[in-house]
């Protein structure tokens, strides 16, 4: 990745309502120079969508669940497709608070997935549907319970740290 594309999803990370003309002049580079990188992150996918950062607990969600899980042993590849298949199917007709579900390694789990809550019951009913998922195993599940009420955070959600540290590793580099 170029430095100019680098540096303007940086920008973008921290602030995407800012206009071409105002990221022009925060990467001092011309505005149709930025609307062409623009255009060709997102064609090629390094720009997948633009969203805000809400605060959740002022929309009414008062818990943020990390659930982790694994699949039942003996779950075949082809069987473990056809429930993505399914559950991606099903996924844009049912409003839901998950706003992740991933595979990976780690805490003996292979999979995890983000949820916002209003209030606890509302987090055991989301657990109730992933327990009639025939290829979870129940004996293999954890969850992580944030208390968005809480008053005290460490840090709260952001991209704008992240964009500071592509922008340091970028320099970094530069300079060897």
């Amino acid at each position: 990745m170029k430095n100019i594309e680098l540096r303007l999803v940086s920008e973008l990370l921290i602030n995407s309502r800012r206009s071409d003309r105002q990221l022009a002049k925060a990467l001092g580079v011309s505005q149709p120079t930025v609307t062409r990188t623009r255009a060709m992150l997102e064609k090629e996918g390094y720009i997948s969508e633009y969203t805000v950062i809400p605060n959740f607990n002022k929309l009414g969600y008062h818990l943020f669940v990390l659930t982790f899980f694994s699949w039942k042993e003996g779950v075949d590849k082809s069987e473990m497709e056809e429930a993505i298949k399914r559950a991606q199917k099903k996924a844009p007709s049912v409003p839901s608070n998950v706003v992740l579900i991933e595979r990976g390694i780690g805490l003996n789990y292979d999979s995890v997935m983000g949820s916002f809550h209003k209030d606890y019951s509302s987090y055991r009913q989301l657990l109730d549907e992933i327990r009639k998922n025939p290829y979870v195993d129940l004996g293999r599940m954890d969850n992580f319970i944030v208390s968005l009420d809480d008053e005290i955070h460490y840090r709260k959600l952001t991209f704008s740290t992240l964009a500071r540290t592509f922008l340091e590793t970028n320099d970094k580099m530069e300079q060897v």
